[in-house]
């Protein structure tokens, strides 16, 4: 069938228009006839996925060191040639006035041999007779219980509820016990339902919006089915590469927050045709063609973004990625399959079940058949467009005033000290610290091979050179493998493990200390411990982040410049996108220095900012906010294409796009801080630092600073070179909306409302 030329357009250049529906309009339709069978195939598919993830999946693993990297040796080395400590340990910290008292010693005896007939537990060491167990003061004293998992994530919580409750068990009057390591962390971490707390928001949020149950319950649903099929993937995925355990909640996050964003936006359009005449399919069928468009390439910005993390050469990211784009897509299969299939059984009821909250005004059509723009949005947008130039520096100003703050962040691993003060973990963190100083909490862990050979003074040298360098609290004795073949010696910085004075001195053994003691001998050694993997992670990801940055930005632009044919949209979208992660930074920064914004999240501690979360952030976040830019440009690109005036184009859009695009960020924002309670950190940090990106993104950058600097900058919005314009394919991503659009003579459905 050929294609026609409309009459409707504005512009003296007739502008072709096609007479079959594109490739997801004909999928829409597909969908809609055949929902039975669409929506069992969704049943099945979940079914599927739970099954294979219960037959084949694993647990969450992953090696969150540098690969090749100083302390990876050092790690090698250590599950290599000392296999009794290859496993998870856990400190048991006792504190008394005097823990060298006999009946103390006989309380800290029959505990420790309690424990040690526990499940799980190897060994537990003799703080009395290990180098090192009481402190000077003889306040304190700390056993090594040593675990036969090497992953913390591989312990039972119920076997670890049994160390906790032994160790309560001996308490008394005057002698305190508390346990710590990750093993404990992860038994102590307590769910608050965030999934759950961010649905109902996010349903009372869709119900206000369209006041209908109908309405508001069809993003629910297909967010709810893609969530079961994408989380049940995630043990699959565990099982083919390393997954860190906080990807899950990662993927939650997003298939949550997205799939009910794209099925808002296309509920909203499916109204729309709705109001202007079209019968339940074929309104569909318009939906998917239009709105399904820009959910696409919505999606895949967010997909682009999460694949440069692959970029880092790091497992903790990129196993994180790769669940976040098994989240989104899913979510974009649902949104194209499922969602037309559900509009089948409900499209022509989609105002069903209304709810008696306020007073809507219905949807109205403009001359031409099409939806008039909100008289609220276009009020704003003229206001915008009259204060142009101030609202431009005016916004500006604030997000890179919000950015301040994280020019001082400290990047870091957050560690026990970060935990809640009633927890066991962080009592004995502190009681470690005030017994054998902040440096006992971050012990450096250097490790020689002496496989080569060794001439019997280079370790007790590498020991004396150790002990005499500033900085150094204590060195204990070294240690031997059973083999032989290799030395431990385990070093006390005077400073905590989160002090930039402790990486200062790290970097002064490696480079200096080690380089001097073992030249002209066989003899290598590597630093490792904690301190000093988050020095070689920090540096790997430095090394790295502007191919990350560099890639996902150009990509983008790309993606941008193709679906809306203006270089300049392109270029202007990447630069605000920035401006507005490094505003997000900021933020975040702020309330990890635990002041009074940090309380109210519940992090009462200065807390370093976890290297890979500011990149994890920043994929995410970049990907997100092109979401918002392609939902509103497709409208204004939309307009523009019908009568070729900018400043109406730029009107309609964001009035036509205004209250979807809030109410998406309102949802996302609920979703995001559900998560804020979580007792991880990371978690915690990642839910309040994407709440306050969507909310700045939203409605600072969408609904202020985009209109704006599109004011000021006037027809030349849309230029394109006429070169490349005739080389570029035409994506259609506002679709083509005059196609589907009835003759004004035709009586139209009773209009919804708004």
């Amino acid at each position: 069938m050929t294609d026609v030329v409309s009459t409707v357009d504005r512009d003296p250049r007739p502008v072709t228009v096609p007479t079959r529906p594109g490739p997801l309009g004909r999928l829409a339709g597909v969908a809609f006839r055949n929902r039975g069978r669409m929506i069992l195939a969704w049943v099945a598919a979940a079914a599927v996925a739970v099954g294979l993830s219960a037959a084949f999946g694993a647990d969450f693993s992953v090696n969150q060191g540098v690969p090749g990297s100083d302390s990876a040796q050092a790690q090698d080395l250590l599950d290599d040639r000392f296999p009794a400590q290859a496993g998870d340990r856990v400190d048991v910290v006792v504190s008394a006035p005097d823990v060298t008292d006999a009946q103390v010693q006989g309380d800290v005896a029959t505990l420790l041999s309690e424990l040690e007939g526990l499940p799980r537990v190897v060994s537990v060491s003799d703080p009395y007779t290990s180098p090192g167990g009481v402190s000077p003061d003889g306040d304190i004293a700390v056993a090594r219980l040593y675990l036969d998992v090497t992953n913390p994530n591989d312990m039972p919580v119920e076997d670890t509820e049994r160390l906790l409750a032994a160790a309560e068990a001996a308490e008394r009057d005057g002698l305190d016990v508390a346990l710590g390591g990750q093993t404990i962390q992860n038994a102590q971490e307590q769910e608050v339902g965030s999934e759950m707390i961010g649905l109902t928001a996010a349903a009372i949020i869709l119900l206000i919006m369209f006041g209908s149950v109908v309405a508001a319950g069809l993003p629910l649903i297909m967010a709810l089915s893609g969530l079961a099929v994408s989380v049940s993937l995630v043990g699959l995925l565990a099982a083919l590469t390393d997954v860190p355990d906080f990807a899950p909640v990662l993927g939650m996050m997003l298939g949550i927050a997205l799939g009910i964003d794209y099925a808002l936006l296309m509920v909203t359009r499916f109204r729309e045709w709705r109001a202007m005449g079209l019968d339940p399919e074929r309104a569909t069928v318009a939906t998917l063609d239009t709105a399904g468009r820009a959910v696409l390439v919505a999606g895949g910005t967010v997909m682009v973004s999460m694949a440069g993390l692959f970029a880092m050469g790091l497992s903790v990211i990129s196993g994180a990625a790769l669940v976040a784009m098994v989240a989104v897509l899913v979510v974009v299969i649902a949104a194209v399959t499922l969602f037309p299939a559900l509009l089948g059984y409900f499209g022509g009821r989609i105002d069903r079940f209304r709810l008696p909250v306020g007073r809507r005004r219905p949807i109205r059509l403009t001359s031409d058949g099409h939806v008039a723009p909100a008289p609220g949005w276009t009020r704003w947008t003229r206001l915008v467009q009259r204060y142009r130039v101030v609202a431009t520096v005016a916004t500006t100003a604030l997000l890179l005033l919000l950015t301040i703050p994280f020019f001082g962040a400290h990047l870091g691993l957050p560690d026990a000290g970060n935990d809640p003060e009633g927890s066991s973990n962080r009592q004995a963190y502190d009681m470690l610290a005030d017994g054998f100083g902040p440096g006992s909490n971050g012990p450096l862990l250097v490790v020689a091979d002496l496989s080569a050979g060794d001439n019997g003074t280079t370790v007790p040298q590498l020991h004396s050179s150790i002990m005499s360098t500033d900085g150094v609290a204590g060195v204990a004795p070294p240690q031997l493998a059973p083999a032989g073949d290799a030395a431990l010696i385990t070093v006390f910085p005077t400073t905590g493990p989160q002090e930039a004075a402790t990486e200062d001195l790290t970097r002064v053994i490696r480079d200096d200390v080690i380089p001097a003691t073992v030249a002209g001998t066989d003899t290598t050694a590597h630093v490792g411990g904690r301190v000093a993997t988050v020095i070689d992670i920090n540096s790997s990801i430095t090394d790295r982040l502007p191919f990350l940055i560099g890639g996902v930005v150009a990509v983008s632009m790309l993606l941008l410049l193709v679906a809306f044919r203006s270089v300049v949209i392109a270029v202007t979208a990447a630069v605000m996108n920035l401006i507005s992660v490094a505003a997000t930074y900021g933020v975040v920064a702020f309330f990890l220095e635990g002041g009074w914004a940090g309380q109210l999240i519940g992090i009462d501690t200065a807390t370093p900012m976890a290297a890979f979360l500011p990149v994890i952030m920043f994929a995410i976040l970049f990907g997100l906010s092109m979401d918002y830019e392609v939902f509103l440009i497709s409208r204004m690109r939309e307009a523009w294409v019908r009568h070729r005036d900018n400043g109406r184009a730029i009107t309609e859009g964001l009035a036509k796009t205004g209250r979807v695009i809030t109410a998406a960020a309102a949802i996302m924002i609920v979703v995001f801080a559900a998560f804020v309670p979580n007792d991880q950190v990371f978690i915690k940090v990642f839910g309040i630092g994407m709440a306050t990106a969507i909310l700045i993104d939203a409605t600072v950058v969408r609904m202020l600073l985009v209109p704006a600097v599109m004011h000021i900058l006037g027809r030349s919005n849309w230029w394109l070179p006429r070169g490349l314009d005739q080389r570029m394919p035409e994506l259609n991503v506002e679709g083509r909306p005059e196609m589907f659009v009835p003759r004004p003579d035709l009586t139209p459905d009773p209009a919804p409302s708004r």
